[in-house]
């Protein structure tokens, strides 16, 4: 009879046989094993069970009655830096700062002397607890370093270890922030005097949506000041060098995602405006390198102290910039494309909230439709 389901078929002589790929770690390499059973149900257990084993007590139930070398010399801390290198020799810097800064900071010394076949959810939740005390998003990020950490050990060492869950509590997403109107009026006066590459860099986010690593790796050869766009075709930030260390350094890479590569239209006073600023360097705002975020972000903050604005992250900027556009009209699948986004669904969720004031233009609309159809204005004495 032929094969069923996972590698799993009868034999000529009446028993079931599942087969599965081991890891022998003497040898180094991947090697076929069997099981064998009076039932398909019989085997498919016997091979899930095999899997889960530490691999010196694994393919006992083969007819070869051969022992693997075991598992147990395998660390977890071992299949880590396997792990580390792979997404360094896959991914770009930044990804790759970004996951081996999370491993050393909040898992390489609570995993240190454990065993790969030892990993659990409780023995994770037991050593992750102090990371119940950091954010929701680092916590995220934590679980996901871990699990790519698994699933690569379970692929690399034919070995079946457990996705683990993070355990969660529900709780309201909170709206991004945006400067109120007010608050853009002061801003944009504040802005118009004496204007210095500071603040036209804030004016240029308030009017196309740029994140500030791509403000910041902006190139002068990025405008096209005869067609009025930007091109966004590139980003800088500020990573961890190798092995989670404190010290930092200046990358720059590829935007965040192939949709972030986008090309944005200008208004004619902002092109008039980057004119006047051009001076034969290479970046807009950094001269003959790109400008540090840390730099710009401390312009950014006095900028709004002088102009009498409490403090709010340099990515309100983004947020106003795509609910400003929202309220004006612009439809959400071209605002998606020129803010870089994947899905218009990521637009609609968390950067567009419109105001009580566009809630309430569109409630007198309602109204100002049922009254015309009545053909008076309701709610008056007869």
């Amino acid at each position: 009879m032929g094969r069923h389901g996972e590698n799993i078929r009868k034999r000529s002589d009446g028993r079931w046989e599942a087969r599965y790929m081991s890891y022998d770690t003497g040898k180094g390499e991947k090697i076929c094993r069997s099981v064998y059973g009076h039932t398909y149900e019989e085997v498919k257990k016997k091979r899930i069970e095999a899997l889960r084993k530490p691999a010196a007590l694994a393919g006992t139930g083969s007819d070869s009655g051969q022992a693997e070398n075991t598992l147990q010399d395998i660390a977890f801390v071992a299949a880590a830096q396997e792990w580390l290198a792979s997404v360094k020799a896959e991914h770009k810097p930044s990804t790759f700062e970004k996951y081996s800064f999370i491993y050393h900071s909040y898992l390489e010394t609570p995993f240190d002397g454990i065993m790969l076949f030892q990993i659990t959810e409780k023995l994770v939740q037991d050593r992750l607890e102090a990371c119940k005390a950091v954010s929701e998003s680092l916590q995220k990020s934590i679980y996901g370093v871990l699990n790519g950490i698994l699933r690569y050990a379970s692929k690399r060492y034919c070995i079946m270890l457990p996705e683990i869950k993070r355990k969660t509590v529900k709780s309201h997403r909170e709206e991004a922030e945006t400067f109120t109107k007010s608050e853009q009026a002061k801003l944009l006066s504040f802005l118009g005097i004496n204007i210095d590459c500071f603040k036209l860099g804030v004016l240029l986010c308030l009017f196309t949506g740029l994140r500030l690593g791509e403000l910041c790796a902006l190139k002068w050869s990025d405008i096209d000041f005869t067609n009025k766009t930007l091109t966004i075709r590139r980003t800088v930030q500020r990573l961890y060098v190798e092995n989670g260390g404190t010290k930092t350094a200046l990358v720059e890479t590829s935007p965040k995602s192939g949709n972030s590569k986008r090309e944005i239209p200008l208004q004619d006073a902002i092109v008039v405006l980057l004119m006047g600023f051009q001076n034969g360097k290479e970046y807009v705002f950094g001269g003959d390198k790109p400008l540090d975020p840390r730099t710009m972000q401390n312009h950014y903050k006095k900028i709004l102290q002088e102009a009498g604005i409490s403090y709010k992250n340099f990515h309100t900027l983004r947020h106003t910039y795509a609910t400003n556009c929202i309220e004006g009209g612009t439809d959400v699948k071209s605002l998606s494309e020129m803010l870089g986004h994947s899905s218009i669904k990521i637009t609609l969720n968390y950067y567009v909230h419109p105001s009580m004031d566009t809630k309430r233009m569109y409630a007198d609309n309602l109204y100002r439709f049922y009254a015309g159809l009545n053909g008076q204005v309701m709610g008056r004495a007869g």
